[in-house]
Parts: C-alpha cells; structure tokens; sequence
C-alpha cells in the first residue's frame, strides 16, 4: 500500500528524504481527496488537478519506517520527529520558525506571536508597530493580490501593507517599484513620497514652460489626498494645493488663467 501510494504522490524520493522546497518535515501527508502521499498541500496542488483541504488531513507516512499513523508529531513505531512545530488543526509540520495558530485567520503565521496582532476589520494579523496606524479596510487579506492576482490570506509570501491600506505580495510590492510607485487598485502613493516630491519643486522651478503654457491653469484630483485645485499647468507634473503631491491627475480641460489675458 504505501509502495503504492508513493508512486502516484512521491515519485522518485528516497526512504528518509526529509522534507521538500516548501518545508522541513520528516513525514508525508496522505491527501485525504485522493489518497496519495505528498509531503505538503503545496507540492500536492501542483502536481494535482485539485487542491487537498489541510483541515481534512487524518494521516501521515513517516519518511523512515514508512509507517502510516494518525497525523501527530512523532512517530509512534520509531519515534521520527515529524515536525520541531506541529498545529493539529492546519496539520502543518515545519522546523521551529516561532508559528503560532491564529483563530481568526483560520492558519498558522510565522511569529513571534508577540510580535502581532489580529486586526478584526482587516482579518489578518499584522505586525505590532501597525496597532492604530494603518487604513483598515474590511477583509482585505481575502482579496488576491492585484498583480500576481494569486491568493495572499494562504499565501507563504509576506504580505505588504501599503498606506491606503491594500495588500501586495512583498515580492510583488519590490517588482512594482522597478516601475512605478502608486497602488495599483486606488492610485496612492506606496509609499511616502515626501522627498521625491520637493526634488520635483526644484526642476519645476528650473524648467519654464513656454510662453503659450505659462498662463495656463487646469483642474486637478490628487490621488493621495482625493482633494481637487486648480494649478498652473506644467509638463513635469501638477502639485497638489492641499497636500502637496504630485501624484495627481487632470481633471479639467486646460485654459488661459482669466488674471492674465
């Protein structure tokens, strides 16, 4: 039965082989969706049609003597240590990387638990130097992220939490700024722009538009602030009159100033 089940799910590993790209454990899991032998969710779904639910994982294969047993943490026939860290509810085995299980989440998180809380609106936890200082935005770790359009609530990449709230992948986060630096879902800056923006001052300052333009003003939406003014118009971009961003859009036509003609 297990030589079996290794060929469907474990092709081509070796008897104590420990563990896979994904985590460090000393045991297989048995999907209970279509009985074969994986050494976790993730290099099951990749290799299957189908996803294995990790909440439904009854048991395991221990690398060793190959028994298969109740999913715990150490073999019951050679006493194999499955996992530093084991959660009887995720059935996540892995080296001790301070995990804790959230209820809220549902999951397990890399810790130190102390280190975290659980925001309820947002529904996700997040570290504590963000208690009372980010924009909640109701079950936003639910949403897939806006790049890779992947899964962020299970995800084992880090999640990013921008200024208006929205989360990225990290990794997808430091690929966007190669390119640009505004939230690809509402346009607010990813980050804080402050410095970038007095340096725009000084080449608007330095480089005049000709005399057609230099009497012509338009209205714009800032996409920081959400508020609108009307400026005078400059090819290197348009500063916000109340927030003094640049991150702005044209919201008017253009027209001569009626001051100056």
């Amino acid at each position: 039965m297990a030589a079996t089940a290794r060929e469907d799910g474990a092709s081509g590993r070796e008897r104590g082989q420990r563990g896979c790209e994904h985590y460090d454990r000393g045991c297989l899991l048995k999907a209970p969706c279509c009985d074969k032998l994986y050494t976790c969710r993730l290099c099951h779904d990749n290799n299957e049609d189908h996803q294995l639910d990790r909440f439904k994982v009854k048991e395991v294969q221990c690398i060793n003597c190959e028994k298969i047993q109740h999913a715990q943490q150490t073999c019951e026939e050679c006493s194999t240590l499955f996992g530093e860290y084991y959660c009887d509810i995720c059935h996540l085995f892995d080296k001790d990387k301070k995990q804790y299980h959230c209820e809220n989440c549902g999951i397990c998180r890399i810790g130190p638990k102390e280190d975290f809380f659980h925001c309820l609106k947002c529904n996700l936890c997040l570290a504590m130097n963000l208690q009372g200082r980010h924009k909640c935005i109701e079950n936003v770790s639910r949403q897939n992220c806006p790049i890779c359009l992947e899964d962020i609530h299970t995800s084992r990449v880090v999640a990013h939490v921008l200024p208006c709230g929205h989360l990225l992948h990290r990794t997808c986060y430091e690929e966007m700024l190669k390119e640009g630096y505004r939230c690809p879902l509402c346009m607010h800056s990813a980050l804080d722009m402050t410095r970038y923006w007095r340096q725009l001052d000084d080449e608007v300052a330095q480089t005049p538009m000709p005399s057609e333009y230099q009497n012509m003003t338009v209205d714009i939406l800032c996409n920081d602030c959400n508020g609108r003014s009307t400026v005078q118009f400059h090819i290197l971009g348009m500063k916000c009159k109340i927030c003094e961003s640049y991150n702005t859009a044209q919201a008017g036509g253009r027209r001569i100033s009626q001051d100056q003609q």
